[in-house]
């Protein structure tokens, strides 16, 4: 306290000197540099009328307050306060006093300039000498980078990167011709964002940083392709909305990864209308510690739900999403609930208890190859017998909707999981018309950036290794979509439905696995020559290209974009009956069996191996 109570005296005896200084250096200015003579008594009790005045208004205007290492624009404002409160008072002892010779008129100009000079210049020359001797030392360290863009964002990181060991601006690039040449904090536009290799070479760079935290995917991807060519390692610096709130600095600059190329525009809900769906409602979420679970429990905390009843069959995942809610939103009571979908008993127990008005069915087995071989028959267990038993007990305990969590891979499906999962939603389609109490809801969608089993992790993973990178095939392509970006449309969609349909999300362009897997070696600084991409056969069940609507459907839109409804084919009403009887089997039939049984009720389903399925038809009865 003794430290800092000395600095402010310090501080205030400073700014009593230049109140001196610019009030004699007004006079000496006023006569032509010389000292006028007659007017030392004027000179002397105005100074005397003055200083109180002016110790006053400093305190007034806080100026003791800020620090002069940062002295900056607020710092300028707390001294115009000051200089105008002074300058109130020396109008007054020249109104009031009226001394003999009068003071000459243009001291009101002359004083208040020159005292604005002396109290902001010194503030301004101390931080000066003081950032050179902290900072000065690090101008020719560290590595040197470029900058692409010359907004506020580069600005503020430029400011920031002076005083870093590790980073040195050698130059700025922006597509903004009218700021060509011009200089930001010292740092010279250089040219536009395609000259980037050209650039990179002449200045012996490795580094550059995408200072644009508003840019759209498109340039993101513009400017990662140019550093794929210069050979630069990309960064970023944090998103507009996380700076601005004050939550991360400009300077807390990351790697570019894969999820900003092929991450989408942001999504915009009618979140009236979801909280008027989900607002003080007891909220019951299957799978709840999945990938897509776990976000749409996330999401849905955000509409003030009753309660959120988190069901799950992995102790871990379970533990982790209920570990979330108590960390980030301890106000809302949740219920974690081990259970398995498989299990009518534990559902039926569950469903009784606490009696959920909104049900979110996410709990499913996902992975193709897997469920291909040796697991086709838990894989309709899993995602025909589940989905069926979570519907029922939405319907008996008059939940007001259930909205199942399908995928694209239901659509003309060639693999096990595809077939379970169209099963599924035909399923849905005939439950809600026997009973249409509880709108009975789809949401279609494919492949989420980062979940569960996704291909970017094990692309990350295989290059941290050193290579090789494998991808089933050359032209294998692929919708991606981010977790939240899912969550919300699934949210909305279930907002929106009235019952029975299949809504299908816009996912954009498809993306080429070859593509992305190129993007993140180049991405994680290496060339193909030191990471190889190895192909290596499609797996079982796996297409080459994934649909989001089957041959026999079209589609209506709806108020929202990215959001449109598939018109299927109708569904017998008897289908719940023929799946029921053939899920109650006991002894597990063999994967050909399934095949044969899901193809006779999903007439799309194509397997990859047909020939192996169709003798199988004749035997799958019995079996069945």
């Amino acid at each position: 306290m003794q430290k800092v109570g000395l600095k402010s005296l310090l501080v205030f005896q400073f700014d009593l000197l230049a109140l001196a200084f610019a009030w004699c250096a007004a006079f000496w200015l006023r006569f032509n540099f010389s000292w006028p003579e007659d007017y030392g008594n004027t000179v002397l009790v105005g100074l005397l009328c003055m200083l109180p005045a002016h110790a006053l208004a400093c305190w007034l205007a806080g100026l003791y307050r800020g620090l002069w290492i940062f002295a900056s624009l607020p710092d300028l404002k707390r001294v115009l306060k000051a200089v105008g409160g002074t300058l109130l008072a020396m109008v007054a002892y020249v109104v009031l006093l009226t001394p003999q010779p009068p003071v000459p008129r243009s001291l009101v100009v002359l004083f208040p300039l020159l005292l604005i000079m002396g109290m902001a210049g010194g503030r301004v020359a101390y931080r000066m000498w003081k950032e050179h001797r902290m900072f000065g030392a690090l101008v020719c360290q560290g590595k040197p980078v470029i900058v692409i863009g010359a907004g506020r964002a580069a600005a503020m990181l430029v400011r920031d990167m002076e005083r870093s060991p590790d980073w040195r601006v050698v130059g700025l690039l922006d597509d903004n011709a009218g700021k060509w040449g011009r200089e930001l904090g010292g740092q010279r536009v250089i040219g536009a964002v395609d000259s980037l290799p050209e650039v990179a070479s002449d200045l012996k760079v490795r580094h550059a940083i995408l200072a644009i935290p508003s840019a759209s995917i498109a340039v993101r991807r513009k400017v990662a392709d140019y550093c794929a060519q210069a050979g630069l390692q990309l960064l970023t610096v944090p998103a507009l909305e996380d700076i601005m709130s004050g939550r991360i600095a400009v300077n807390a600059i990351r790697k570019v990864e894969i999820e900003d190329l092929l991450g989408r525009e942001t999504v915009c809900i009618d979140t009236a209308n979801v909280a008027a769906v989900l607002a003080g409602k007891c909220v019951l979420v299957t799978g709840a510690g999945g990938s897509i679970g776990s976000e749409l429990c996330r999401q849905i905390a955000h509409f003030s739900p009753a309660r959120v009843l988190l069901v799950e069959q992995s102790e871990y995942a379970l533990y982790t999403i209920e570990q979330w809610f108590a960390q980030h939103q301890p106000q809302i009571p949740v219920v974690p609930l081990a259970a398995d979908v498989k299990d009518a008993v534990r559902l039926h127990e569950i469903f009784g208890e606490w009696l959920p008005q909104v049900v979110f069915h996410a709990a499913a087995y996902k992975h193709v190859p897997l469920m291909e071989v040796r697991n086709a028959w838990q894989a309709v267990r899993n995602n025909v017998l589940g989905t069926l038993n979570v519907a029922r007990c939405s319907q008996s305990c008059g939940a007001e909707r259930f909205v199942l969590i399908s995928t694209d891979k239901a659509v003309n499906p060639t693999n096990v999981m595809g077939a379970t999962k169209r099963l599924a939603e035909m399923l849905c389609q005939a439950l809600y018309s026997v009973s249409n109490a509880t709108r009975v809801e789809t949401v279609r969608f494919g492949n989420v950036l980062g979940s569960n089993g996704s291909v970017i992790p094990k692309f990350q993973e295989q290059i941290a290794c050193g290579g090789p990178v494998t991808v089933t095939h050359p032209e294998i392509t692929r919708y991606f979509m981010s977790i939240p970006e899912a969550a919300l449309l699934v949210l909305q969609a279930g907002s929106m439905g009235e019952g029975g349909e299949i809504f299908v999300l816009d996912m954009g362009e498809p993306v080429r696995i070859t593509d992305l897997a190129r993007n993140m070696i180049r991405l994680s600084g290496f060339s193909e020559d030191e990471i190889r991409i190895e192909f290596t056969g499609l797996r079982p069940g796996e297409k080459l290209y994934e649909e989001l609507l089957a041959d026999a459907e079209q589609t209506r839109p709806t108020h929202h974009p990215k959001l449109r409804i598939a018109r299927s084919r109708p569904v017998a009403t008897d289908l719940v009956r023929e799946v029921e009887a053939w899920l109650e089997q006991r002894a597990s039939p063999t994967d050909q069996a399934v095949r044969s049984k899901l193809l006779h009720w999903v007439p799309e389903y194509m397997p990859a191996d047909i020939a192996a399925v169709a003798p199988c038809q004749s035997n799958s009865g019995q079996q069945a």
